[in-house]
């Protein structure tokens, strides 16, 4: 595939009214070679809900899963996760509790302070940078995401961007890891409880990720990951609050710590559920996704849900911009100091045509 010029790019894709823009940068790619793999981003607007073989800018074929089989796989649960999620659940209500009852007030913010930088780390970082390339960061930037993406532990940027990019590309079938025709409780944690259909297996195998494994954060992210996630997640999350403001150990851990962690979680899954089955459909009424005011809200504008899987390669996944969607607003800041860049948009034809076709 031949080199993208970041100079006043304008990419069509397969779909004729879809204009990809992008903004004028004559700065080196430090994404991680992206330029060198195919824009998975671009492709994915054909690929997840056409019953065809699509061309993406001339030169990449994406062939689409075949509809969820009548014989599915047996589930395998997978007791471990079961147990240690219970855990999490349950000592994430009792520090819901002591939030109100003993904890320092410190605390409380603190782990809100947490939830908001670790989701921008889900958000900003492993879903809208290193999943679909809808923009690209400096190398401070793709450390700080990196770093508080972990603190969210949702497995490494590697394996969170491969299992998201088979969920586009497959959305409601076998291979989709969190397939919401399985209903509510499976896309919501159901799918973190039991062993990955063979499907998504397959087809995670299929999907091109050099231009991850080409960025130097991503791969150290993965290779020191348990001993990362270790300290940002549990360590310092409970040891903060203990030697700035005297806090217990008990409330640390159980407030800033577990309940931040499972409140968060819950929030990213959400999306997977909820947002796969309640809501409006303005853009695309023959896919699941929905545009979902709860979790626009709670995952920080991440709800626009129906728009982004109509038009995944946009950066603020959805067409108000900054309205209700904290992670664009931090983005367009990034961009502000020279640390985010080449931010692609959906065109406004293109969202009038989509919506006049398929809303």
């Amino acid at each position: 595939m031949p080199p993208l010029s970041c100079t006043n790019v304008t990419q069509t894709v397969a779909e004729p009214t879809v204009a990809v823009k992008r903004e004028e940068d004559s700065s080196d790619d430090t994404t991680g070679s992206s330029e060198q793999v195919r824009d998975f981003c671009d492709a994915e607007v054909e690929s997840q809900n056409a019953n065809r073989k699509d061309e993406v800018n001339g030169d990449v074929t994406l062939e689409t899963a075949s509809p969820p089989s009548k014989e599915s796989a047996p589930v395998k649960i997978v007791w471990r996760n079961v147990i240690l999620f219970a855990y999490l659940h349950l000592a994430a209500l009792y520090g819901l509790y002591l939030m109100f009852v003993s904890a320092k007030w410190q605390t409380n913010v603190f782990a809100f302070f947490l939830y908001i930088t670790s989701g921008l780390g889900v958000t900003a970082g492993a879903h809208r940078l290193w999943s679909h390339r809808s923009y690209k960061a400096r190398l401070p930037l793709r450390i700080f995401l990196a770093f508080v993406y972990t603190i969210a532990f949702e497995n490494d940027i590697y394996e969170w961007a491969r299992d998201h990019r088979v969920h586009h590309k497959y959305s409601e079938t076998d291979a989709d890891p969190h397939n919401a025709k399985r209903g509510f409780f499976f896309a919501h944690i159901g799918w973190l409880l039991c062993r990955k259909h063979p499907d998504v297996i397959k087809r995670g195998k299929a999907i091109d990720l050099s231009d991850l494994m080409a960025d130097p954060v991503v791969r150290f992210h993965r290779k020191h990951y348990l001993k990362l996630v270790l300290l940002c997640c549990f360590v310092m999350p409970t040891l903060i609050p203990m030697y700035c403001w005297g806090e217990t150990f008990l409330n640390s851990f159980l407030i800033a710590t577990l309940f931040r962690l499972c409140f968060t979680l819950n929030q990213t899954w959400l999306v997977n559920s909820a947002a796969h089955m309640w809501g409006t459909q303005p853009y695309d009424i023959t896919i699941n996704p929905r545009q979902n005011a709860l979790t626009v809200l709670g995952a920080v504008g991440e709800g626009f849900h129906n728009y982004h899987h109509t038009f995944p390669y946009d950066y603020a996944t959805s067409e108000y911009g900054v309205k209700y969607n904290l992670t664009t607003a931090f983005i367009n800041t990034m961009a502000f100091l020279g640390l985010a860049y080449d931010r692609k948009t959906a065109s406004k034809g293109a969202i009038e045509g989509r919506k006049a076709r398929t809303g």
